[in-house]
């Protein structure tokens, strides 16, 4: 596997993360099992894994660049 595919599922699984913690916190008026601080960590934490994810993302493209632009010379 390429770094970009690797890349892209790890923002995939961050975005899970993201919507399911999400979901919970809506949830939470209602269902008293609901630990907010512990969601708003995991909120956090799906957002910086996302982010983490891009940048590989946008470095992986940046090298492809560099290394045609290194073809075509």
């Amino acid at each position: 596997m390429d770094a970009i595919s690797i890349a892209r599922g790890g923002m995939a699984a961050a975005e899970r993360r993201f919507e399911a913690a999400a979901s919970r916190v809506v949830q939470a008026p209602s269902d008293d099992g609901v630990d907010l601080a512990r969601e708003m960590v995991e909120l956090v934490e799906a957002k910086q894994h996302f982010s983490a994810n891009l940048k590989v993302v946008r470095f992986a493209d940046e090298m492809w660049t560099s290394l045609l632009e290194i073809q075509v010379r």
